[in-house]
């Protein structure tokens, strides 16, 4: 650092050292935490008076801890090299007055040997001023002490950025729930398990990216803000364009916009990994903001989305975690293709022993449904009655993968008429572990068929269904122009990574989710 650099560090702490300290009192000093804070603002400042920036530029790091521990994992214990290295990371535990410090990057740990022998007196007094929680960069051969831990023998140390409050305790870590969610980042630093979670989750993504692209599909992009809500029945978030003073809303799906692709043929084969929204509730596998796959193939039905949908799955699988048998909880679960197939009520049927698909009036429906335990006053249609009983009877059961196939017309309004009952559609969802991850149908490509399904929705909407979708006449006007026959799948990002992480929230996968604002 040059002298006029150090004349500026040292003015901006030393010189206004009183009003950081006269700030800091005003701060009812009445937790342990707090204290340590007072502490380490003192460190800092006794850092600039000895001309050290607390917060530097660059560091010139030339090896990760990983890559150490396994170039030198041979060595004997007591061997000590000449090969140079400087690493950098955060101080995880100082042993010994400082001799010896565990470092921790993003690849993994190792030990800091910072003996006085190798050091300056310059750098000794700064060790002094060293903190769990600090980043610092050390420089140092590489030797294996008599125990037999791989350290870095220190020849000096650089401050990278002074940690000015505590970790939590390191025997119980970061254990209160909603502090984990609200400081992820203090979640991370002292979990391993967190972190490892979140390089799955990328890898995960990169390989869905991967299994898609080497099939010839081609990656798009689509609208995130949207003149009106479509493609899926939830309630959106309403936000205001200013200079187009008009209200928007965010993405609930790309549906919509993705077939438009499809009508403009700028491939047979699209998809797109986007972010979308919904406003509705919050549990353990829903947050507002979630991450979706959503895709296209010409000339194609459901059927082939069946096999593309459990042979994504269970490649991703194979190549994240080496098998395609999960543990999730206490089931093990078999990914391996392929995978089951029911339909809807023939799966209603076999739990309950009723026959819904004889059931042609809505209230014969009801009255099954009651029969059964299940309260369906607030269905208004036939398919909203069936859509119930299979979710409260039958989706809690299904643990194993399985396609549940042919869902009822009234509560599918984007799929295609079954080619053999006209009540249902050719659409059908993925269920593991109890839960939906896939939704896929035969893409419904008439538009006047579109047309009168948007109409029913409406109607639904003007009844007080506010998920129902509105008529979108720009989609309608594409499908006129002539779409080909295509099936179309999306695949839940976030429970997907629930499943092959093992983890029990959709919360736990995400790395900032949507919390209630603290009071």
């Amino acid at each position: 650092m040059d002298f006029v650099h150090v004349t500026i560090i040292s003015e901006s702490y030393t010189n206004n050292k009183e009003l950081i300290m006269t700030q800091e009192q005003q701060r009812e000093v009445n937790s342990a935490g707090d204290q340590i804070r007072q502490i380490r603002i003192q460190k800092l400042t006794d850092l600039a008076d000895k001309g050290v920036n607390p917060y530097p530029y660059v560091f010139n790091k030339t090896a990760d801890a990983a890559q150490l521990q396994d170039k030198y994992k041979d060595i004997e214990p007591g061997v000590e090299t000449e090969d140079e290295y400087s690493v950098a990371g955060r101080v995880m535990a100082v042993r010994n007055s400082g001799m010896f410090i565990d470092l921790m990057d993003s690849s993994g740990k190792i030990q800091i040997f910072s003996h006085k022998q190798n050091l300056s007196e310059e750098q000794l007094q700064i060790l002094k001023l060293i903190d769990i929680g600090d980043i610092v960069g050390f420089t140092g051969t590489i030797r294996r002490t008599p125990r037999g831990e791989l350290s870095i023998k220190a020849t000096s140390l650089t401050m990278l950025s002074k940690s000015l409050l505590p970790l939590p305790e390191k025997f119980h870590g970061l254990t209160d729930v909603e502090t984990r969610y609200r400081q992820r980042y203090v979640d991370m630093i002292v979990n391993e398990d967190v972190r490892k979670t979140f390089r799955t989750r990328s890898l995960i993504i990169q390989k869905i990216r991967e299994f898609l692209t080497n099939r010839g599909f081609l990656e798009v992009e689509t609208p995130m803000l949207h003149p009106q809500a479509g493609g899926a029945n939830a309630r959106p978030f309403i936000t205001h364009h200013n200079t187009l003073d008009m209200d928007m809303f965010l993405r609930i799906a790309p549906e919509l916009y993705l077939k438009r692709l499809m009508v403009g043929g700028v491939s047979e084969k699209i998809f797109e990994i986007n972010r979308s929204f919904r406003n509705e509730g919050i549990d353990v596998r829903h947050n507002p903001e979630f991450t979706m796959m959503e895709l296209y193939q010409a000339y194609v039905d459901y059927n082939e989305m069946m096999t593309l949908t459990e042979t994504l799955v269970s490649t991703v699988a194979q190549e994240v975690l080496g098998t395609m048998k999960i543990q999730y909880g206490d089931n093990e679960i078999d990914l391996t293709p392929p995978w089951d197939r029911k339909t809807m009520i023939g799966a209603i049927q076999e739990k309950t022993g009723i026959d819904f698909g004889t059931c042609y009036t809505l209230e014969d429906a009801k009255n099954k449904a009651k029969s059964l335990g299940v309260d369906p006053e607030d269905c208004d249609n036939w398919g909203k009655v069936i859509d119930l009983i299979f979710e409260e009877k039958v989706e809690p059961t299904l643990i194993q993968p399985v396609h549940i196939i042919d869902y009822p017309r009234d509560i599918s309004p984007l799929a295609k008429v079954h080619r053999d009952n006209d009540r249902l559609t050719e659409r059908f969802e993925t269920r593991v572990n109890g839960w939906e991850i896939a939704n896929a149908f035969s893409e419904l490509t008439d538009p006047i068929d579109q047309r009168m399904r948007f109409e029913a929705q409406m109607q639904a909407k003007a009844n007080g269904d506010d998920e129902a979708m509105p008529i979108d006449e720009d989609y309608i006007c594409a499908l006129e122009h002539g779409a080909p026959p295509m099936g179309g799948l999306g695949l839940g990002i976030d429970r997907l990574i629930m499943l092959l992480t093992n983890s029990p929230s959709i919360r736990d996968v995400i790395a900032f989710p949507t919390l209630k604002k603290r009071q």
